[in-house]
């Protein structure tokens, strides 16, 4: 029966590893979030045709993304359009990024699509042909573990929202097209980027995220969702996860918007985020953050002249997680494989060698080891970046696991029979 429940546990934790493939280089278990992104937008987008041939735009550029870095950020995101006219600056973002150690997820669009800059509008398959063009085109700006969102809140352009125009069905199928044109065209490159993560509204969502819809989107639902309380927030994606199957990102994330939440000052800015990420850091389908936005705007986490404000120190704090590393062995200092290491919100799998890495967000954490023929075991770590061992007991010994384990006790060495 022990058996039987410990092999449902691991299926159960198993889909939710699986469901979503890692987009970063970095190992996933030494961060709280595979996906810890801060966006740049009203730099990387706004001022993309003013600054194209300004090169000392290069000194800002290269400021903002070495501060996301420091924040423990797996990716940097740059909302540039993929027109080619603004190929030249998207790649002095992408270039900084790789130059700090970060993966891009690319939240630009074609500026037709919401008439930026005085682009014509485009439609439907003029995206497609333009998104594969792109991809194909430009391999050069991709890397393994990036993030491309061929169209971030389609509802904004194009032929419209779906809550307004009544296409539902044309919208959802236009999302699965475009994804997989990307997929496709990531595919001919060579390169292991994530294109299904297509941010939108939350009532955007509420609408066409359901669960066929979800799964062909590569089985997570990205959404922009400002609320006016974390308790709201922790509601609204709780409801979103069961109502769609998947797994959530935060695709836009801040605060204060002033209709919404007032005017906030630095002290209230920084409790009210730490609130809300302590809340939806304990919800098991969200797998990423993207803060909006960096510099620039009410939400904004640093000042135009680089000054942090004190939001920086409580976003680094989630996105720079205590660790708990170690090895799990039997009695005669046997690794013991696939064994889950669990805590309240994280787990973590030891591998061949035994080994593991767990995450934690308390001073101290309590962890549960479980692994099949194995009494269960329970053990307190802290102070953080710790190496432990953690020794099971089998619950029962074959013959020749006695045999070794006098030996061991004789020599003090494991004893392969």
């Amino acid at each position: 029966m022990r058996i039987k429940r410990f092999i449902t546990v691991c299926a159960v934790l198993g889909i939710a590893a699986f469901a979503f493939s890692k987009p970063n280089a970095k190992e996933q278990a030494s961060t709280w979030w595979v996906i810890q992104s801060i966006d740049t937008m009203k730099y990387s987008r706004d001022p993309s045709r003013e600054k194209l041939k300004d090169p000392s735009y290069d000194r800002v550029i290269d400021g903002q993304v070495r501060q996301i870095a420091e924040t423990g950020a797996t990716h940097v995101a740059i909302g540039t359009p993929y027109d080619e006219e603004f190929v030249p600056i998207m790649k002095r973002w992408v270039s900084a990024a790789r130059r700090y150690g970060l993966n891009v997820w690319f939240r630009g669009n074609f500026s037709g699509w919401e008439k930026w800059f005085g682009y014509a509008s485009i439609s439907r398959d003029e995206h497609k042909i333009k998104t594969a063009e792109f991809i194909r085109n430009h391999a050069d700006l991709f890397a393994d573990g990036d993030i491309f969102t061929p169209c971030p809140e389609c509802e904004n352009g194009g032929p419209g929202d779906p809550r307004r125009n009544g296409d539902v069905a044309g919208h959802k199928v236009f999302l699965k097209e475009l994804h997989q044109v990307a997929k496709d065209g990531f595919s001919a490159i060579g390169k292991n980027v994530e294109s299904g993560l297509f941010s939108m509204n939350g009532d955007v969502a509420r609408l066409i995220m359901d669960p066929e819809t979800t799964k062909a989107l590569g089985g997570v639902v990205v959404v922009d969702h400002y609320v006016a309380s974390p308790k709201q927030l922790k509601e609204d994606i709780i409801a979103l996860a069961k109502q769609s199957g998947g797994q959530i990102v935060l695709g836009e994330f801040g605060v204060p918007i002033p209709d919404l939440h007032g005017n906030m000052n630095e002290e209230a800015q920084a409790a009210w985020i730490g609130e809300a990420l302590r809340a939806v850091s304990g919800v098991p389908e969200v797998i990423g953050i993207n803060y909006w936005t960096s510099v620039g705007g009410s939400t904004r986490l640093w000042e135009g002249d680089g000054k942090a404000r004190l939001a920086v120190q409580v976003l680094k704090l989630f996105f720079t997680p205590k660790i708990v590393r170690g090895t799990i062995l039997n009695e005669i200092r046997q690794p013991i494989a696939q064994s889950i290491i669990s805590s309240t919100y994280r787990y973590a799998t030891s591998g061949r060698d035994g080994k593991f890495v767990l995450p934690y967000l308390d001073e101290r954490v309590t962890i549960s080891v479980q692994a099949p023929g194995y009494d269960t075991k329970q053990v307190q770590a802290g102070d953080g970046n710790q190496e432990i061992t953690v020794p099971l007991v089998k619950r029962e010994e074959s013959f020749w696991f006695k045999i070794q384990k006098f030996l061991h006790r004789l020599t003090g060495r494991v004893i392969i029979l």
